[in-house]
């Protein structure tokens, strides 16, 4: 349960700020990477019910960090420690602070990779954008297929205003995948990078390539909703609801039961457009998004 508040605090304070970008968001990846669902939040985040004693303060978040780092200072490599600093300066809104124990953890625990996103995202967010990039690159140059590290990476492009460079990079990742999943089976899911690809032209306009992927995704892997549902959500932003309505029925039949209803939602919502004219539509406001993560499992 610990380890579950710590994953669930790093996903509040560091993960939200994922900026979106038109058309589609990138924070249903980071959610379902640290398995930040409902479940878990409940037993973690304070309710309107729930007493404001039950949230800590200041001066016990300060306390707790005081103790870990005394601990730290005997025992510099005690995993629990570092978890618990990380979580009380995170807590304290240190996200700087909180670059020295993700770089630990990072280095202890080098197979899980959620760490060094992380910190990636930690860099990100104190204005080291050079130092961000490096570690989402150091991530990829072992991990080629990880989906966390390329879609930070695309995001902190998107956010530079470099998309042919995130172009670039995901299209570089298809095609040296049958290299990489030879070497380690499975090791670049094609049809996730696929998909974020998909999303990277959708924000830039480019609805006729950006089909073009979805459509070749959906060639990659017929049970998958989501490349179906990229394809639904274009169209429909194109204004195009006939040919949108079949494919959110096809995404919602493929879908796990976490995503159905979200779906529904999408098929059901207000085309753009369909309550003010297009001139007057407000730039950067976002649908909500197609998950990047591969479905874990299909009906």
């Amino acid at each position: 349960m610990t380890d579950k508040r710590n994953r669930w605090v790093i996903n509040v304070v560091l993960i939200l700020a994922v900026v979106a970008f038109v058309g589609f968001s990138l924070i249903p990846l980071i959610e379902a990477a640290f398995q930040g669902n409902q479940s878990k939040t409940a037993t973690t985040s304070p309710t309107p019910t729930q007493s404001a004693s039950a949230v800590p303060k200041k001066e016990e978040l300060e306390a707790q960090a005081k103790g870990y780092e005394l601990v730290l200072q005997r025992e510099p490599e005690n995993t629990t420690a570092l978890r618990g600093l990380l979580e009380a300066r995170l807590g304290l809104g240190d996200v700087k602070g909180a670059i020295v124990p993700l770089e630990k953890l990072a280095k202890l625990n080098p197979n899980e990779t959620e760490y060094a996103v992380l910190l990636a995202q930690a860099k990100q967010q104190t204005n080291d954008p050079e130092g961000a990039a490096q570690t989402y690159r150091d991530i990829l140059k072992t991990r080629p297929g990880d989906r966390n590290a390329l879609q930070g990476l695309t995001n902190l492009l998107l956010q530079q205003k470099r998309p042919e460079a995130a172009v670039g990079l995901l299209q570089d990742t298809i095609k040296t995948a049958p290299q990489a999943n030879k070497i380690q089976a499975g090791s670049v899911d094609v049809v996730s990078v696929q998909v974020i690809l998909g999303q990277v032209y959708a924000s830039q306009k480019r609805f006729d390539e950006a089909i073009a992927v979805f459509d070749e995704a959906t060639k990659g892997n017929k049970q998958d909703f989501r490349p179906v549902l990229g394809k639904a959500l274009i169209l429909k932003e194109q204004g195009k609801t006939d040919a949108a309505k079949p494919l959110f029925v096809s995404a919602a039949d493929l879908a796990p039961a976490q995503f159905k209803d979200q779906i529904n939602q999408l098929a059901n919502a207000p085309s753009p457009g369909a309550s003010a004219p297009a001139t007057t539509a407000t730039p950067g406001v976002t649908p909500s998004p197609v998950p990047t993560t591969a479905p874990t499992s299909t009906p």
